[in-house]
């Protein structure tokens, strides 16, 4: 019967994924801990989750994890036993919340942040997409998409802290297909405390807010802000407050390239070899660029506003497009949000849209419970 061929196939496609996904992710990520906690970071861990680990060693100790202060335009740096680009945070607040047991006394191999991606994405992922309904094999790609596809294996064996923040940013497109503003808020602004890569999907999502009763507007647009607005209120801006500058210093001017010292996320991107061949242009093309986009963008979103969630994924995936190709210092990596955003707009056109409730069919409910 074709029911028991589906139900045949899932299986078969089940298994060949929990192979694949042992084979890609699983094995190489195990492999490359026992490694590293042999005394070969430097070969077998990429450089952000040794920062990720020291920074949350010092934020459980009660230290500042952005310690690199600049004076007048000079580093004060006080060290030399580690990289100096090392020594800087490039990430917001939240993303610390991975290397705190780093400084338990759990073995090494266990207290490994990218262990914690690992789980943490896949957990997320998998609570996301089940909210979905129906069942349809776009679900299953997209979660293909964010645990054994090359834009996620590779990350999460070698580094994984963008996986994280994709995994909510998964959570936070499918609250909002679920037209539930206030969750979709809360998810995204704790993607929004992890690293700013997640702003261009908070700021966006504000043109496809639905409650459950099919009403835009400004009390919508209060849920959902007020969702961000609790989680990175309290998790960012006492950080910010406690040192300005080494936020900045860490968070804006060294990913922008502009804080003096080299960033190890230099591809070969088109941006990064403008500022190459003319560093004379550094910051003139960084402004120049920023402008540009801000005003394409714009023009847009004026003209053709996203009004659904799939609209607002297709949106995001090209604005984080061309902004990697563009930025100075970047990462092909940093390609996986472009990916998995264009493969949720894709899967959001086949989701269902939770029925509206009309006011005579609650009026009803609420009478039959009474009665």
């Amino acid at each position: 019967p074709p029911a028991r061929r589906r139900r045949r196939f899932r299986a078969v496609r089940l298994v060949a994924f929990v192979i694949v996904l042992a084979g890609a992710t699983v094995v190489p990520l195990a492999c490359e801990v026992v490694w590293a906690s042999h005394g070969d970071a430097a070969r077998h861990v990429q450089p952000e989750v040794l920062v990720v680990e020291r920074a949350g060693i010092r934020a459980t100790h009660g230290n500042d994890p952005y310690r690199v202060i600049d004076r007048n335009g000079h580093i004060l740096i006080r060290q030399s036993a580690i990289p100096v680009y090392e020594l800087y945070y490039p990430y917001l607040p939240g993303m610390t919340v991975f290397g705190f047991s780093s400084g338990s006394r759990f073995e090494a191999r266990l207290t490994d942040a990218r262990i914690q991606f690992l789980v943490f994405t896949s957990v997320v992922g998998l609570l996301a997409l089940w909210r979905l309904r129906p069942s349809t094999d776009a679900r299953t790609r997209a979660f293909q998409a964010i645990t054994v596809l090359p834009t996620a294996a590779l990350p999460l064996a070698t580094g994984g802290d963008d996986m994280p923040v994709v995994a909510l940013m998964l959570a936070g497109v499918v609250a909002l297909q679920r037209r539930q503003p206030l969750v979709a808020g809360l998810v995204l602004g704790a993607a929004a405390s992890l690293k700013f890569t997640a702003w261009p999907l908070v700021l966006l999502a504000l043109f496809a807010l639905v409650d459950r009763r099919g009403r835009r507007g400004w009390r919508t647009a209060g849920a959902y802000l007020s969702g961000v607005a609790a989680v990175v209120v309290p998790v960012v801006v006492p950080v910010a407050l406690r040192n300005p500058s080494a936020f900045v210093d860490n968070v804006v001017r060294f990913p922008l390239g502009l804080a003096g010292v080299a960033s190890p996320a230099a591809s070969s991107l088109p941006g990064h070899l403008v500022v190459s061949a003319w560093p004379g242009l550094h910051r003139a093309y960084v402004v120049a660029a920023v402008l540009v986009g801000g005003t394409v963008l714009v023009r847009h979103l004026v003209r053709r506003p996203p009004r659904d969630p799939a609209r607002v994924a297709s949106l995001t995936g090209w604005v984080m497009l061309i902004a990697t190709l563009a930025a100075p210092a970047t990462r092909v990596g940093y390609l996986l949000y472009p990916a998995n955003l264009f493969v949720w707009a894709w899967m959001l056109r086949w989701a269902e849209v939770p029925a509206v409730e009309s006011a005579p069919r609650r009026w009803a409910l609420r009478s039959a419970a009474v009665g």
